[in-house]
């Protein structure tokens, strides 16, 4: 087993809080991602774990066992770092190998274990070469494997996709994902990529100046973000948001008009906000469409158009200078400066109020941060 408990953690670092009173909860087998911008404290947050940082006040429990102020390699615990860290003048067996040489492991439970983890990684043919004949992708697998062999209850990775390239990385994600099913392990992954945080995690912990805004798996985040700060973060291209103001607003239903013009009624709980509060409209690329001028009353101006094969991004501006991203298919061809209409899609809209929280669809479940 491997749960993960941590209640009221914080850090202070000469005088400023970085970790402001954390609780969360991290079961056996999940693969969570600590995501945010930075400076958000996802990184501190995962060396407190990892005993890398002192904790200034709060518990973390690994099952039943409280590590909050045990050294680090008494916390059955392995961290692979953003930077690879090998031994260069050691080949990759005996990069894998060395922490269990060092704890005077049987000669024969290493190779074991050495050559399961050079298996599960497809490191068998590299064994006997050093880090420098590796490429940038291998020696983060052998970085991993060196993790791998001490069979830790809980696997720590900070940001260790952050130096490979693009082709790679998606490569390493697939690999990591892969790597979760196979060992059936729990991970705790940081990383500010939100893209790297949908792809991989089972649950998402979204991070902002200290504190969790929203914690779910990547699509409750995606269709059901509790705040602006989580809507905006999650999604590529991120979210437009429009300043509004509130015409009317029931129980099932609450109507806007936009300070670029159109107004809308969103099928929302509107009992939290009232008539005439101003409130922000948010609509994602995937969820507005282009159409001719004049098609409805959201009338726009094509600024940039990005072909990207499949897709094509359209940068738009309002007639009040507010600006939107709209997705496309990969053939529009929209001229700079052609007027241009938008339709969204008012299920998929969102609604946040003066203090940037959601306002939620009717009879949803209260959303904790």
């Amino acid at each position: 087993m491997a749960n993960l408990t941590i209640r009221n953690l914080k850090k202070v670092f000469e005088g400023i809080e970085i970790i402001k009173g954390i609780d969360l909860d991290i079961k056996d087998h999940e693969f969570v991602v600590f995501v945010g911008p930075s400076g958000c404290g996802k990184s501190t947050l995962l060396r407190l774990i990892a005993g890398l940082e002192e904790v200034t006040s709060g518990h973390i429990h690994l099952d039943d066992k409280e590590i909050t102020d045990m050294a680090p390699a008494k916390r059955d615990l392995a961290m692979v770092f953003q930077t690879y860290a090998l031994y260069p003048h050691m080949s990759v067996k005996k990069n894998m190998s060395f922490a269990l040489d060092l704890a005077g492991v049987a000669k024969s439970e290493v190779e074991s274990k050495v050559s399961e983890a050079a298996r599960i990684l497809e490191l068998d043919h590299l064994l006997e070469r050093k880090p420098k004949a590796l490429s940038g992708g291998q020696r983060q697998r052998v970085a991993i494997g060196r993790a791998i062999v001490r069979q830790p209850k809980i696997f720590l990775f900070d940001e260790p996709l952050s130096n490979l390239d693009a082709a790679l990385r998606v490569q390493m994600r697939l690999e990591l994902a892969r790597l979760h099913q196979e060992l059936n392990a729990t991970m705790i992954y940081v990383t500010h990529d939100q893209v790297e945080a949908m792809t991989l995690a089972d649950k998402v912990v979204v991070l902002n100046g200290g504190n969790i805004e929203q914690v779910g798996s990547p699509l409750e985040l995606y269709r059901h973000p509790v705040n602006q700060f989580v809507a905006g973060f999650i999604g590529t291209p991120k979210m437009a948001f429009l300043n509004a103001q509130v015409k009317a607003s029931d129980a099932a239903s609450v109507t806007v008009a936009l300070d670029s013009g159109p107004v809308y009624t969103l099928p929302l709980d509107g009992r939290t906000v009232k008539v005439g509060d101003v409130v922000t409209f948010g609509v994602r690329p995937e969820h507005i469409q282009v159409a001719d001028a004049g098609v409805s009353e959201f009338s726009v101006k094509l600024d940039v158009t990005e072909h990207l094969g499949a897709d094509t991004y359209c940068y738009v501006k309002a007639p009040n200078g507010e600006t939107l991203t709209v997705r496309a298919s990969g053939d529009y061809m929209g001229r700079y400066g052609q007027e241009v209409s938008l339709v969204p899609e008012l299920a998929h809209c969102h609604l946040f109020d003066a203090e940037g929280r959601a306002i939620p669809k009717p009879g949803a479940p209260a959303q904790a941060a």
